[in-house]
């Protein structure tokens, strides 16, 4: 039950999110998202896509039972997403989203992990 919780936050970040950057302008994401200004507007909308992908693939892999494979694997790509993330606010010396990147990673581990070993669908 607890990873199945821990899916269902992380792919409701993760959708919010991706849906604001791969809908919105990369002028109107600015000022919410300042690290979007050291990136193309095809980049930014590319990671959002990549993003609402990742959120999907949590859930509906495993509750449709077609494919559960694919959520430790969307799981373990989010976690991907999140050290490039973090190492872009590294770069930017922003260390409060280094932190917020950090938990997303530990979650998207946790949820891979036990998606791939014990408790695998």
């Amino acid at each position: 039950m607890f990873l199945w919780i821990l899916q269902a936050v992380l792919a409701a970040m993760f959708a919010m999110a991706g849906i604001m950057k791969s809908t919105q302008s990369k002028d109107k994401l600015e000022p919410k998202l300042p690290w979007t200004a050291d990136f193309s507007a095809g980049t930014v909308r590319f990671i959002g896509i990549v993003e609402l992908a990742g959120a999907l693939g949590l859930i509906l892999p495993a509750a449709t039972e077609i494919g559960p494979i694919l959520t430790p694997l969307a799981a373990t790509g989010l976690a991907l997403v999140m050290v490039g993330a973090a190492l872009t606010h590294v770069r930017r010396k922003e260390p409060s989203a280094i932190a917020f990147n950090t938990a997303l990673f530990v979650a998207a581990a946790i949820v891979a992990w036990g998606r791939f070993g014990p408790y695998a669908l």
